[in-house]
């Protein structure tokens, strides 16, 4: 027999199971579901075979053809305590575009108004429920009988399945051997469990918790093989106690098995040359003089529908700035709101998109409600007009006080916009400055949170705006940066792998 040498030799296929709380399109609220439907399926179609996990969820949407079979689960039946130590769930499973949709239907835990809560408070039982979760995922792997080499976990919601390989699954034949990986999306959310009420959780006492309780994250963190999170730079930041959100000592203890990957973006959901949401759809040619015209003349489309569409006031040319955001305290709306007025004298139009916290934008609307036409705000989610936002903003604006990896950049430099952005986590690894650095630039970037150094970059983007020739090549180039999944997929085997070697 030939034996190949090493570097030839073809990967071997991995069989990875994904936990995860959101997967776009299935269900979202925030940017986890994106980057975990588009990571899976990045490595579905390089050949492994992939199987992500959700909740099935009241509004969950169901894909077709979902097939459907019974699971007996050894935990307590969080509705009916009195039915002993055993829940039943189905598992639906479907196949998606590169990987297998599998949904874990338990009506008392998920057939709720919300997925963490409702009326802006979350519930209770939030860590059993997610507790059950996780089990489920474990014996519907063991139930399949194949051997599995990777269990990645997200975020809080998934934390527990790694923690329950290690305390109760250890000598598996089919769980046991996996390696076991945590991706951390956003710090600021842990999961927390009472110390009072952590004996359904079913850890043991002596390993997990302490004196106050579970963090459902911190118990993961430790016990992965390996804890990865979504941008280089955060995972710098996660090491300081500023931005560690107290787990920074426990990520610290993990040393070289704590690293950052950058998230990629889906560039086949994100492509202006087929986006049925924009009124002409545009994309950057091979040719450069037509390739700028051809970007120059879609984004004016895009820009006089927006325009138009909120009634903006823009008689004479001026610059539309853009934002799309959930309204949380991390992305920067105080800096906005007190921004604003400056960023408005300079004859600059705003178009802000969010949901969350109504509050936050208060004072947006009260300068909207002052000056007409020259704000809109829109407080709602809305999928197709935040398309419209990217396409036809002149720049886009991420003013974030923390930004794990940020997709609205990426999404911003596909449809040819240039952002102006707060220099932290993975803004800081994808937006360079262009008055730094004028031929590699792709936009502005400021690093104090105050309204004052944000208005200030604002006000260096708006002189590239008004040099024509200069702007028409920063837009192109931006609309040229490859941040594709292909390379974020190559370094995930590349963790997964040496997280296996690691287990052996």
């Amino acid at each position: 027999m030939i034996r190949m040498p090493p570097a030839a030799r073809p990967e071997r296929r991995l069989r990875i199971a994904f936990v995860a709380s959101e997967v776009e399109p299935w269900f979202k609220t925030g940017g986890l579901a994106d980057v975990v439907d588009a990571l899976a399926r990045a490595l579905g179609r390089a050949g492994h075979a992939v199987d992500v996990f959700l909740p099935a969820y009241r509004h969950v949407r169901r894909p077709p053809g979902l097939e459907r079979s019974a699971l007996a689960v050894p935990v307590a039946d969080p509705g009916r305590h009195d039915e002993g130590d055993v829940a039943s769930v189905d598992i639906l499973a479907a196949r998606a575009d590169g990987y297998r949709l599998r949904l874990v239907e338990h009506p008392f835990s998920f057939d709720r108004e919300g997925a963490y809560g409702k009326g802006g408070a979350d519930y209770a039982d939030n860590g059993f429920r997610f507790a059950l979760f996780c089990r489920a995922v474990l014996e519907a792997v063991r139930a399949d009988g194949r051997p599995l080499d990777v269990l990645h976990a997200h975020d809080w919601q998934g934390a527990l399945a790694v923690v329950y390989r290690d305390a109760l699954y250890g000598s598996d034949p089919v769980v046991g051997p996996a390696a076991t990986v945590l991706t951390i999306h956003n710090l600021a959310y842990h999961g927390w469990v009472p110390r009072e009420r952590r004996g359904p959780l079913m850890l043991p006492e002596e390993t997990y918790g302490d004196a106050f309780g579970v963090d459902l994250l911190r118990e993961g963190i430790r016990a992965a093989d390996l804890v990865t999170t979504v941008s280089p730079t955060y995972a710098r930041e996660a090491l300081t106690p500023e931005s560690g959100m107290g787990l920074d000592g426990d990520l610290r203890a993990r040393g070289d098995r704590f690293v950052g990957i950058m998230n990629g973006l889906d560039t086949e959901l994100w492509d202006p040359a087929t986006d049925a949401a924009l009124p002409v759809r545009y994309a950057l040619v091979a040719d450069p003089g037509r390739g700028v015209a051809e970007v120059a003349a879609g984004k004016a489309a895009a820009k006089a529908d927006l325009v138009d569409r909120h009634g903006l006031d823009l008689a004479t040319e001026a610059p539309l700035l853009g934002l799309v955001g959930r309204l949380d305290p991390q992305k920067g709306f105080d800096l906005l709101t007190a921004a604003a007025p400056a960023i408005l004298g300079s004859g600059a139009r705003l178009v802000v998109l969010g949901s969350g916290h109504a509050e936050l934008v208060a004072g947006l609307r009260a300068l909207a409600a002052a000056r007409p036409g020259r704000i809109a705000v829109v407080e709602r989610f809305d999928r197709d007009e935040a398309r419209r936002i990217y396409a036809g903003s002149d720049l886009f604006l991420m003013p974030s006080r923390f930004e794990p990896s940020g997709q609205g950049q990426l999404i911003a430099f596909r449809y040819g916009t240039p952002v102006i952005a707060r220099r932290t986590g993975g803004l800081a690894d994808s937006v360079a400055d262009a008055d730094a650095d004028p031929e590699r630039g792709n936009g502005f970037v400021f690093d104090a949170a105050s309204p004052e150094a944000f208005a200030a970059a604002t006000r260096r983007a708006l002189a590239w705006w008004a040099e024509a020739d200069r702007w028409s090549r920063l837009r192109a180039r931006v609309m040229a940066l490859d941040h594709s999944w292909a390379v974020p997929a190559r370094a995930y085997l590349d963790a997964y792998r040496g997280a296996m070697a690691l287990r052996r």
